[in-house]
């Protein structure tokens, strides 16, 4: 991984042979469901979220931050063994009920990542589809109450649009824009990116540096290690069906990149003319 890191400074990449990996886990909405079919990868029931939280304090696994986690990727700091980290995708206020109390009860900590044009609205999806749940999303005042919690607030762009159908201009207002007003009501920086729809392709990675991200999770499958830039970052998808001996096997067996993970390495390593990343 070629890390620039705050201060000007650039982290060696760690031989092969040292490579450590951390799991980043990818959530949506967690609270109570009907039995469902379709698109339960967006959904997780709270009693398994629970029990999933329970299992990782259990096995001793170290639930790191996003700071940590591109720190220990970049090899500023060491990695401990079985870390992780959590991210929600969307910001739905049921966080607040459904997730935070757990997360509370074990000391762990996550990231969320809001859209930023859209606090306090229902969910908006692309098509209409009656299985499709509308819940409302976080607020300013949730998110004020989270950020004071010790939950990270990431940006999941203005409104939602897949980065990748957008022409570079689109992409910079979605991506700056989105920072900005989170920046404003937070008080803080915000520093974690979240790509909509898992959308985004070479140009995307490199206006994502130029406003400022530290990082951004994609929809791509594996285990997150130093061969990831830390725009493009791997994680694993928590899904609605999944038991307690699925999720631990997610947790610590699946951890092999898909072909596009793979791709992706490779293009994401190489820089361009002009500074930016080779498409």
């Amino acid at each position: 991984m070629s890390c620039v890191l705050h201060g000007g400074g650039r982290a060696r990449r760690p031989p092969v042979a040292a490579m450590n990996r951390v799991s980043i886990l990818m959530y949506h909405q967690v609270g109570r469901f009907a039995p469902m079919r379709a698109h339960r990868a967006n959904y997780c029931d709270q009693s398994r979220f629970a029990r999933q939280m329970a299992l990782l304090a259990a096995l001793g696994c170290r639930v790191l931050s996003l700071e940590q986690t591109v720190a220990g990727l970049c090899g500023v700091t060491p990695l401990p063994p079985r870390a992780l980290s959590l991210t929600f995708d969307d910001g739905y206020a049921e966080f607040m009920t459904a997730a935070l109390p757990t997360l509370q009860r074990y000391g762990f900590t996550a990231t969320v990542y809001v859209i930023a044009g859209w606090l306090g609205r229902r969910m908006i999806w692309r098509g209409p589809d009656p299985r499709r749940l509308r819940p409302r999303l976080l607020n300013a005042t949730q998110l004020r109450a989270l950020h004071a919690a010790g939950i990270a607030i990431g940006s999941h762009t203005s409104s939602h649009r897949p980065l990748a159908t957008l022409a570079p201009a689109e992409q910079r207002e979605e991506l700056s824009a989105s920072r900005a007003r989170l920046e404003d009501l937070l008080g803080a920086p915000v520093l974690h990116l979240c790509y909509p729809f898992g959308s985004f392709d070479a140009r995307t990675l490199a206006l994502a540096a130029e406003v400022g991200y530290r990082s951004a999770v994609t929809c791509l499958q594996g285990a997150a290690t130093p061969a990831d830039h830390p725009l493009c970052l791997p994680r694993k998808a928590i899904s609605f069906g999944d038991t307690l001996p699925g999720y631990a096997w997610k947790l610590l067996v699946k951890h092999a990149p898909t072909p596009a993970l793979r791709t992706w390495r490779v293009h994401a390593a190489l820089p361009a003319a002009g500074g930016g990343l080779r498409p």
